[in-house]
């Protein structure tokens, strides 16, 4: 019998690999043990002698589900004029290279456009992927057509989680629209995520802002204000009660908002909630730079006062927050300064790097100081995300059966952040010069060796599309052991 209960003699087949000797964190804890992989799936795990083919020593390692990383932007069509620097063969090689070893971007409708079309075309663009990758579906125009013969088909087909946003031109919805897709969502038991900022209130302060010539950076946050963000949290929130659905509110920023997120989950409102490393690491002083650089750090909801984070990591440590994802959203520099010494606030591309940085920077902050266990840092960051939308246990774990998706960590290895080391097609890291201890030295995907000592190993599209099941949380209240 393997340490995961299941009926198995290892000693009794060849497998493909064996991972010996690491600490290996399992949903019941983290403990010293095997791991044996056969035909890309996790086929043993236990401390008995595992024969294989090749086998990993990872003595003084730790061995982790790979990172699930659940919101990021590679290859979107180009949007206000920009192109994100990042297709699916740069995005997933840094992904990978940061301990990840599936990501779930997003297929994005814009008014006007059919969404089967914009999602066939995210699969071409998709065929390029070195690891697994399912898709959110974004919907910025929620017509009949859309909504009862389009989105059906794409449910079927696996994409079972919607994005909707309350601001952004071309794609924020009005109040009747974000009704009638959370009345589809309930209908269908899908996921609604949420990107909660109050349009008009960003619009007007913008306005107003501009007549003043307020131009510099650091009108970003003065223009997407923490209120507005509370205040469409609250919205979206009333809205999801009254259709009696799930929703998941994406990188949130603000204190206040995990207060009202923290209220409707003491109602027992099924409202879920995702924090950022941006929030965590970058504060508003970072943009309110006396040059252009603070623009590497602009992305919205932008980082809040440095007073703000210790409010966030209350956040993730009391379950409020219960993913923690990468926003990925990759301009490059030059494109986020393209006016020069005139660039204003309002012109500069939301968004920033992160993908490869998002494990690390956790790892390093959390775990080294007990304030996450190794069990709690795997759940926010993989298991937690599989489950909310729909692909756990075949990812998101380590377990008999689940495809063997790793990660093998050395806890004590240093570095030093510089873009240079990184992997990704974007011109800057905005954690440059930050120091971390921890990092993922192998990775592994559906059993085959992508990572190792520093090079990636993989080739451009050997990723698969990952039809998702209808997620866990149309189907439980929060808190109901989305972790077990």
């Amino acid at each position: 019998m393997s340490s995961s209960g299941a009926e198995l003699d290892p000693a009794a087949r060849l497998l493909d690999l064996a991972i010996v000797g690491g600490t290996v964190v399992l949903p019941s804890g983290a403990v010293s043990t095997n791991v044996g992989i056969a035909d890309g799936v996790i086929a043993a795990i236990g401390t008995e002698p595992m024969q294989a083919r090749h086998s990993l020593d990872a003595a003084g390692m730790l061995v982790l589900p790979g990172g699930l990383d659940s919101h990021c932007h590679l290859d979107q069509q180009p949007w206000e004029g920009r192109s994100s620097a990042d297709d699916f063969r740069s995005g997933t090689l840094s992904a990978l290279c940061g301990g990840n070893t599936s990501i779930i971007p997003f297929a994005m409708q814009m008014r006007g456009q059919s969404l089967r079309a914009i999602v066939a075309d995210y699969h071409q663009r998709a065929r390029k992927a070195h690891i697994d990758y399912a898709f959110h579906l974004v919907i910025g125009d929620p017509t009949r057509e859309v909504l009862e013969h389009e989105l059906p088909e794409l449910i079927e087909q696996g994409c079972t989680s919607i994005k909707l946003f309350l601001t952004y031109e071309g794609l924020k919805l009005d109040d009747y629209e974000f009704l009638s897709v959370l009345e589809i969502a309930r209908r269908h038991g899908l996921m609604i995520m949420v990107h909660a900022e109050n349009d008009a209130c960003i619009r007007w302060l913008t306005e107003r802002l501009l007549a003043q010539r307020k131009t510099q950076l650091r009108y970003h946050v003065a223009a997407h204000p923490a209120v507005g963000e509370r205040e469409a949290t609250y919205r979206a929130i009333a809205l999801a009660e009254l259709i009696e659905t799930p929703i998941l509110i994406v990188h949130v920023s603000s204190a206040t908002v995990v207060d009202e997120i923290r209220r409707a989950q003491a109602r027992g409102l099924p409202v879920y909630a995702e924090t950022c490393p941006q929030y965590l690491f970058l504060c508003a002083e970072d943009i309110d730079t006396g040059d252009l650089s603070g623009a590497k750090c602009v992305c919205t909801p932008p980082p809040r006062e440095r007073a703000n984070q210790p409010a966030m990591w209350q956040g993730i440590l009391d379950g409020t927050l219960s993913v923690f994802s990468s926003d990925h959203s990759p301009f490059n520099y030059t494109d986020k300064i393209a006016a020069g010494a005139d660039t204003c606030f309002h012109r500069v591309p939301n968004g920033i790097p992160g993908i490869e940085t998002r494990l690390p920077l956790l790892f390093s902050a959390a775990c080294h100081d007990g304030r996450l266990s190794l069990e709690r840092f795997v759940e926010i960051t993989t298991t937690i995300p599989a489950r909310l939308y729909g692909l756990y246990p075949r990812k998101g774990v380590i377990a008999v059966g689940s495809d063997a998706d790793l990660a093998i960590w050395d806890p004590h290895q240093r570095r030093v952040i510089r873009n240079e080391l990184l992997h990704h097609a974007v011109d800057y890291t905005p954690y440059e010069g930050m120091s971390v201890q921890g990092w993922p030295i192998t990775t592994i995907s559906r059993g085959e060796i992508v990572f190792a000592d520093g090079q990636p190993l993989s080739s451009a599209g050997r990723g698969r599309f990952l039809p998702c099941q209808r997620p866990f949380a149309a189907r439980a209240q929060p808190g109901a052991h989305l972790s077990g």
